[in-house]
């Protein structure tokens, strides 16, 4: 206890995260969403990463990217949908302040690698399409490699300011969480003192960061519909038009509810509709990438069908060694 004015603080070490109201039934069914969306998530990111490694046929710039965006989303994901789903059949909800400290720090900073990743990813369908020549030197594997780790570079810079500021304040008004994770804003009312610069850090650096990666993405893809009108190919124009929907698509859902929550004046105040934002953002967004990518590419379908063909002329293959004798094999082989 110490003085504050006429009144009396309390510092808290541990946190509740509140989550959503309701009783036993809604909690059941809220669980088995999160359940789903995250398995889905889990399955859809890997299979990506697997086909995307296994097949050398998409080791090229662009499915390096997007590699890389499966491992975020799935990493993305998994800092939130856990300890989540724990809290819908644990009364107490608890989270220690180290812990609280530890998921922002990693969701801030895979959320915002993500965004600069997708900023990469449209900065490297710019070269393939409109300097298709400069393009294997421009992207090769070394300058890939650097544009990835610059994107963790800034996604860490901001999710070291971000959560610095946000733990050097004391909280001492309450230590319930009106959320499911730890993140700013809801953090930001806990506080009992001045959250101006705070305030400020999250709408400045979170609204430059979206404006400046939109500003590449929409530059780039001037561009690039620019080059696209241009070609004569009616079957080429399908082809880029198809690979580029496919990055719109995943561009316009994540920036579209990260602009919402955190890059508008009033985010902080409205936590009950940022909540189901924040579902989407976290939860929906990574399950729903590799089935943008996967059912929109007929790259990655086509590979899809091989590595399956492919696993079950395995498969038949040890069921024939187990089943059918060695003698009867060579005699049938022969034969």
């Amino acid at each position: 206890m110490a003085p504050y004015g006429n009144l009396s603080m309390v510092y808290f070490q541990d946190f509740v995260l509140e989550g959503f109201e309701g009783g036993l039934e809604t909690q059941a069914l809220l669980f088995a969403i999160f359940l789903t969306l995250y398995m889905v998530t889990v399955l859809g990111n890997l299979t990506m990463i697997v086909v995307i490694t296994l097949d050398g046929r998409l080791h090229s710039p662009m499915y390096f990217f997007l590699k890389n965006l499966s491992f975020l989303d799935l990493c993305y994901s998994s800092v939130i949908a856990p300890n989540a789903l724990a809290n819908f059949f644990y009364p107490p909800k608890v989270i220690t302040l180290a812990g609280c400290a530890t998921q922002l720090f990693f969701f801030s900073l895979l959320g915002t690698t993500e965004g600069f990743l997708l900023g990469v990813m449209a900065y490297d369908r710019f070269m393939a399409i409109c300097s298709p020549l400069h393009y294997p030197v421009t992207m090769c594997h070394s300058a890939c490699t650097r544009l990835v780790l610059g994107s963790y570079c800034g996604g860490c810079l901001n999710s070291v300011v971000q959560t610095t500021f946000t733990f050097r304040l004391s909280f001492c008004s309450s230590n319930r969480i009106n959320h499911f994770f730890c993140d700013v804003p809801p953090l930001l009312q806990l506080a009992c003192g001045n959250t101006a610069i705070n305030e400020l850090l999250l709408f400045g650096i979170c609204g430059l960061i979206i404006v400046g990666v939109a500003l590449v993405i929409l530059i780039s893809y001037g561009y690039i519909t620019v080059t696209i009108l241009r070609m004569r190919s009616a079957a080429g124009r399908r082809k880029v038009f198809s690979t580029c929907g496919s990055h719109m698509t995943a561009v316009t859902l994540f920036f579209g509810t990260v602009f919402v929550m955190y890059a508008q004046p009033g985010a902080i105040e409205s936590m009950d509709q940022g909540k189901v934002v924040s579902v989407f953002y976290t939860m929906v967004i990574p399950m729903l990438n590799p089935l943008i990518y996967s059912l929109r590419n007929k790259d990655v379908k086509e590979a899809l069908q091989r590595l399956g063909q492919k696993h079950m002329a395995t498969l038949r293959m040890c069921w024939r060694k187990t089943v059918c004798p060695a003698g009867w094999m060579e005699a049938s082989e022969r034969q």
